[in-house]
């Protein structure tokens, strides 16, 4: 007997799909929270539901399983349970329901876009031509790195794929051409301020776009929640809102990492010439790389909705359609093949955990959990005799700050966002709505700064070696601050030229 069970062990151990502590912690963790009194201004139903959310999001912090299980997992006992209709047809319909939503495929179809970029080389070329271009001293590189984000984030929601697969390689190939490796304890000669600055500028650029990361186009969901679909985010609305402080905290973010954790090397003129080789080992401009420029040129041109302002509002394309459009351009011209579509295991992914986390958050609000919850924060915040400015600062510090609990933006977003903007609906007066919903906005990027897991790209970045611990959050927080200072200062002001406010 004991050694069928010692097998069996043995075979769980090693096929299960799931680290069986983490899972034990989640399971009781939600054991308890089925057992405790249902709270008072909710159903049993609305409770369970809250259950299996808190549930989803611990597992998700604690990496139980892979995001995607975990959430097919949660549209799976969604479905059973029944929480969200009175029976299994409707509670399917219901976790179901958000894989309609244009906005998930916006990110999907964006992220099969950006294979193009890896296949053809188009990513690397970019990088290694402003580091030809900026790269005769250190802060030079910097603003290389820095450049080549902003260039590829409308392009490549993953801010992952954009930060550690194209420009972190790139990175450390410059690192290493000084001979600045952290095996040798010689990192501090220029790699630790580039794998910072690679970093740093990831974060920001993901701020700028609803296609430069993942959950951005949730935030867009939150906010039109909240207004009743009065203030929606277009991905041009949002690329002009996020435009000047972004371009702001691009502008200074290099100069300020370099006081923070300066390079040891000041000057790099290797370092042109070290891209210069590698441009003219990659040959001239491929056929695919001029067909990769020319859909980006369409899909800009398209997605600021520039055929709309010349012709007219019946030539606006939804964002959705346009970058079908691209995709569609891409294969017919074998850019990228119909198999590179099947293998973008991250975009089919990112559908379902993204399509899972988007439901949760839309029956919490349908079931009146969110109003809930908004309700209590909001009497909180009202019996400390708080002014609504101090309680709207309060609102946005509270919700960056708490991500150093997080693993995940996607998660932190998803668990907290939309509570925090129903609260902050409830408090701020409608002449100053737009700039409170703007700051959280910006909050939801800018918090990545904060530690080593905060985001995919962060493990990546940190586990190189280049940037002790210590180091990363210091200048973490040190940015984070600042960031927020610039939007709500420049960002504010911008805000209020442009008539929103």
């Amino acid at each position: 007997m004991s050694a069928s069970l010692k097998a069996a062990l043995i075979y769980f151990k090693e096929n299960v799909p799931f680290r069986l502590v983490p899972a034990l912690v989640a399971a009781t963790f939600l054991l308890l929270m089925l057992l405790l009194p249902v709270p008072e201004g909710l159903t049993t139903k609305a409770w369970t539901l809250v259950a299996i959310f808190l549930t989803t999001i611990l597992a998700i912090v604690l990496k139980v399983m892979p995001i995607g299980v975990m959430a097919m997992m949660s549209m799976t006992i969604v479905a059973l349970t029944q929480v969200t209709s009175t029976s299994s047809k409707g509670a399917i319909t219901d976790a179901l329901s958000s894989f309609a939503n244009p906005l998930i495929w916006l990110i999907v179809v964006a992220i099969l876009i950006s294979r193009g970029l890896k296949k053809t080389g188009l990513g690397k070329r970019i990088g290694l031509f402003f580091i030809s271009v900026l790269g005769s001293r250190t802060l030079g590189i910097g603003y290389g790195l820095t450049i080549c984000e902003l260039v590829l984030a409308p392009f490549t929601p993953s801010n992952t794929a954009r930060g550690g697969g194209i420009v972190h390689p790139i990175m450390k190939s410059i690192a290493a051409a000084f001979d600045s490796d952290p095996a040798k304890g010689t990192e501090r000669k220029i790699g630790t301020y580039l794998a910072l600055v690679n970093m740093h500028a990831n974060t920001i650029t993901s701020g700028m776009f609803i296609t430069a990361t993942a959950p951005n186009p949730l935030v867009v969901n939150f906010v039109a929640q909240v207004t009743n679909q009065s203030f929606h985010l277009s991905w041009t609305t949002w690329a002009l809102c996020m435009l000047v402080p972004g371009l702001a905290c691009l502008l200074l973010m290099p100069l300020l990492v370099s006081l923070l954790a300066p390079a040891q090397i000041k000057s790099t003129p290797h370092a042109i010439e070290y891209a210069r080789d590698e441009r003219q080992s990659m040959g001239p401009i491929s056929g695919g790389e001029k067909i990769m420029l020319g859909t980006f040129g369409v899909l800009l041109l398209l997605w600021a909705n520039v055929p709309a302002l010349i012709l007219g509002p019946a030539y606006t394309l939804d964002p959705t359609v346009v970058a079908f459009l691209g995709l569609f351009i891409l294969i017919i011209t074998g850019t990228i093949d119909w198999d590179d579509v099947l293998s973008e295991k991250s975009a089919w992914d990112t559908l379902i955990w993204f399509g899972a986390l988007v439901m949760m958050a839309e029956q919490l609000n349908k079931t009146g959990v969110i109003a809930w919850f908004s309700s209590m924060l909001r009497n909180g915040i009202a019996s400390a005799g708080m002014g609504w400015e101090w309680a709207a600062v309060l609102l946005v510090l509270l919700f960056v700050f708490s991500h150093y609990f997080f693993a995940s933006t996607t998660a932190h977003i998803s668990a907290m966002m939309l509570a925090f903007l129903t609260v902050g609906v409830a408090l701020v007066p409608p002449d100053y709505l737009v700039p409170f919903l703007l700051m959280m906005v910006a909050g939801s990027t800018i918090m990545m700064t904060l530690t080593h897991y905060a985001t995919g790209t962060s493990p990546i970045i940190f586990g190189s070696g280049y940037v002790a611990l210590g180091t990363w959050w210091r200048v973490g927080f040190i940015m984070c601050i600042i960031e927020l200072a610039i939007y709500a200062t420049i960002g504010i002001a911008w805000w209020k030229v442009l008539g929103l406010w």
